[in-house]
Order: structure tokens, then C-alpha cells, then sequence
């Protein structure tokens, strides 16, 4: 009796066990143990979540850094030793009565910068009508040289106001191209300029060295576009708000006319802000005639050595970067000019063309200049390049939204479409769509019914 006790006492020990352990391993493989439920105490706390990291874009591969495109001035102590202008482009002297300011606004690329600034010089505007806009918003850095080459913001303040003699003015922000055209209206307001000029930074400008006017004399790009103003400004010539050279590379605009219709629309701040505008001009019965006066082109590069607007002969000059150390070396001399529709003109003409080609023809697109330089790292102002990049396309894309909705349609003639400077904000999205016009008709058509049977219901009353 004893034995079976002790053997029951056994077994059941041995079945416990199993059970136990049977148990635990079900428990664990299933993860049941967690839903059990613990003491308050003896749970222990769970462990908290990593900390997210930043995840990083790939890093862009570097630019090969630029070099400055004017040696002979990043080496000259004054305006001196820059070459002549070419005499049958010279400006006249002393200055013509009337005022011819020519705005150029810069945001980024100082190669491309130059290059207009220069161009314009040897067309024979005078130096101190042109109007450098630093629009980089870097407020007084570039004014106080904090920026380096590479830097896409940065431009060389003291060669363009001491040794190329150009003024510059400084927005106080970073302004859209919207507000970049109102700040040059308000300037020519402030000076009381009823005419203006403006350039794009990217279309440098060149005489038309074999033009002929018959029975006259030889007229640089500068006396033609002179020319053109004079014409405007004479009793009775009509509304006009703009005169376009090759398209509006070059723009003469007539103040008042701006000022007009409200300025540029700054809700829209880059693309489609132009459509809207001239829409708005012409829908005031303003006019835009398009006008010649030179050769301008549309480039998203720049010429080596800009010596090669004065139309000197070739000669080896020094190519070394503008950075302040090591000190420039001497400028070399001077060589002798060529003559007018020279060989060496002609080169230029091939050179500008075939820039423009390839701007045109690149499948990245035809700004890519804008995004050329990724430099400036730790200086003032820095601002990421590829994000800079995506976050003005993307004010770019916003623009075109609003232009969309304050229309009713994305494409650019809204005045060809039947809509009138009145309409802005007020049409329905879409307003030509079957659908819509569908719907608006059958709304129109109940309101008739309700106007003509509240009549009628008036017409018994009155006559019970």
C-alpha cells in the first residue's frame, strides 16, 4: 500500500512536471506569456523605440568649379585698363537728353551675369544708364564681399560699380520674378523715369555690325534702341505699353502703362505671371509691338574670355580665377581693335549661336544654368543648391495654379477665350467644358422659371 502511494505520488509529480513544462514551451512558442496577466511590479518595462535618425538624399555629385570669364578685369585696378569700347559703338558724348535706364536682374550665375553686363557695354549702352538688381537675397554680403566664386549667389560688387562703372541696386529680400518686375517699375517711378529698359541676365545683346539704314550712318544696338523710345515718345503715337526686341530679351516699357492695369500680379510669381500680365495690358486697350535693334541671344552659357565682346584682336591672356589670393598679375597690353563686320565679329556671332543651340537642344532642360553651381558652403546666406532648385519649381508650379483658378483655364490666351479684365477670380473652374456650360445652362433656365413664376404669382395678387 505503501509502495502505491508512493509510486501515485510519482506519477503524479512526473505528470505535473510535464504538464508544466509543456505548458511553458506552448506559452513561449506562441507568445501567449505576454497576454498573461503580471503583478503590478513584476512586469518589466518595456523597452522604449530607437530614436529615429535622418534619412539623407544621396549627396549630389560635385560641380567642377567655375573660373572667372573676365580675367583682364579681375586683374584691372580701373576702368582704364579694360579695353576700349569699339568706336563705331561708342555712346555718345556727352550723355542723349533723355533717360535710358536698363534694369538687369541677378539672382544666380555670375559668369552669365558678366556676360549680359558686358555685352550690353560693348553695344554701346552707357555704363552708368545700366542697373544691375542683386535679387540674390543675401542682402549687403555680395556689397560687402563675403561670398566666393563658387558660390551660385555671388557677384563681384566693386568690379561692376569701379571697374566696369554699372550701378547696383540691392533688394532686401529674395524677390519671385513677378515682384522683381513691380521692384523695377517702382524704381523708374522713384526716378521719375517714364521709359525703362530690361534685360534677362541669360541673353546677351551685340550690335548688328552690317546693318544699314539707308542714306544714314551706322547705328550701334544702343542708338537704335534709342531710336525706338524717341518714336514712343512723340504726340499721339497711341497706348502703347511695351516695345519687344527679339521677343522680350529685351524690353522697353512705357511706365505708366504698368502702373495702369495694377503691375505684375505677384500671387503668380514665375511662369504664367507674364501671360497674365500682357493679357491684362492688351485687355486695357494697351498695345506690345515688337521692335529691332540688334542681335540678342537666349544662352545658358558663357564665353571664355569676355575680351572677345571689345573685338580685339586674340591674344594669350591670363585665366586665372578671380579669387582675391593669389594677387592678380599685371594686365597684359592692350592689342589693336579690329574693324567693324570683322572676321573676328563674325566669330562671336558663331560662338553666341551655337550656345543658343545647344541651350535649346538640351533634353535636361533650358535652365539648367540656374542650378550650375552647388558652392558657398558655411558662407552667408547658404542655401542647399538642389533644394533651392526644388523649392522655387515648386513655387513655379504653385503659380501656374493660381493663374488657373483666377482664369478658369491654364493656357495663356484668356482674352482669345472671350474673358475680360473683369472676369479674373469670378469664372468657375473649367468654365468651357461641355459638362460645365451644360450645367451653367440649366441653371439659367431655373432661375428663369423661378423669376417668371414669382411674376406671375405677383400679377394675381395684384389683380385679386
Amino acid at each position: 500500500m505503501l509502495l502505491s502511494q508512493g509510486r501515485l505520488r510519482q506519477t503524479i509529480f512526473l505528470g505535473a512536471l510535464v504538464f508544466v513544462v509543456g505548458s511553458g514551451i506552448f506559452l513561449y512558442k506562441t507568445n501567449l506569456y505576454e497576454k498573461l496577466p503580471v503583478p503590478t511590479g513584476l512586469r518589466p518595462e518595456p523597452s522604449p523605440p530607437p530614436k529615429p535618425t535622418p534619412v539623407y538624399k544621396p549627396t549630389p555629385e560635385p560641380r567642377p568649379d567655375i573660373t572667372d570669364n573676365f580675367p583682364r578685369a579681375a586683374s584691372a585696378k580701373s576702368p582704364s585698363d579694360l579695353p576700349e569700347i569699339p568706336p563705331w559703338n561708342k555712346p555718345p558724348e556727352p550723355h542723349v537728353d533723355e533717360n535710358t535706364p536698363l534694369f538687369i536682374g541677378f539672382t544666380r550665375n555670375w559668369r552669365l551675369l558678366q556676360q549680359v553686363v558686358v555685352s550690353y557695354i560693348t553695344a554701346g549702352w552707357p555704363a552708368e544708364d545700366i542697373y544691375v538688381i542683386d535679387n540674390s537675397g543675401v542682402m549687403l554680403s555680395n556689397q560687402n564681399g563675403l561670398l566666393g566664386l563658387q558660390n551660385p549667389f555671388y557677384l563681384d560688387y566693386k568690379r561692376l560699380t569701379d571697374i566696369l562703372k554699372i550701378r547696383v541696386l540691392t533688394t532686401s529680400t529674395l524677390l519671385t520674378f513677378a515682384q522683381l518686375q513691380n521692384f523695377m517699375t517702382f524704381s523708374a517711378l522713384e526716378n521719375g523715369w517714364e521709359h525703362y529698359f530690361w534685360a534677362h541676365m541669360d541673353s546677351p545683346a551685340v550690335s548688328d555690325e552690317e546693318y544699314e539704314e539707308e542714306g544714314r550712318p551706322y547705328k550701334s544696338l544702343y542708338m537704335r534702341a534709342l531710336t525706338v523710345m524717341r518714336e514712343t515718345m512723340k504726340p499721339g503715337y497711341g497706348p502703347l505699353a511695351a516695345r519687344w526686341f527679339a521677343y522680350d530679351r529685351l524690353t522697353l516699357v512705357r511706365t505708366q502703362a504698368y502702373v495702369d492695369v495694377g503691375g505684375w500680379d505677384t500671387l503668380i510669381p514665375f511662369y504664367m505671371g507674364d501671360c497674365d500680365m500682357h493679357e491684362r495690358l492688351w485687355m486695357k486697350n494697351f498695345t506690345i509691338e515688337d521692335a529691332k535693334a540688334g542681335l540678342v541671344y537666349d544662352v545658358a552659357s558663357a564665353v571664355d574670355d569676355l575680351e572677345t565682346f571689345y573685338r580685339r584682336k586674340s591674344d594669350k591672356v591670363r585665366r586665372d580665377d578671380a579669387a582675391p589670393s593669389p594677387p592678380p598679375a599685371p594686365p597684359a597690353p592692350v592689342p589693336k581693335p579690329d574693324g567693324r563686320n570683322s572676321p573676328e565679329y563674325h566669330e562671336l556671332l558663331k560662338k553666341l549661336d551655337e550656345m543658343q543651340r545647344a541651350k535649346n537642344d538640351d533634353k535636361a532642360g533650358r535652365n539648367t544654368w540656374q542650378s550650375a553651381q552647388q558652392g558657398g558652403h558655411g558662407e552667408p546666406f547658404y542655401r542647399d543648391g538642389p533644394g533651392f532648385e526644388q523649392g522655387i519649381s515648386m513655387t513655379m508650379n504653385f503659380g501656374r495654379d493660381v493663374f488657373e483658378a483666377k482664369w478658369g483655364r491654364g493656357l495663356c490666351n484668356i482674352r482669345d477665350a472671350g474673358l475680360g479684365e473683369n472676369d479674373a477670380w469670378r469664372v468657375v473652374p473649367d468654365w468651357e467644358k461641355e459638362e460645365v456650360q451644360q450645367r451653367a445652362r440649366d441653371e439659367r433656365g431655373r432661375e428663369t422659371k423661378e423669376r417668371l413664376a414669382k411674376e406671375k404669382k405677383g400679377k394675381k395678387k395684384g389683380t385679386g
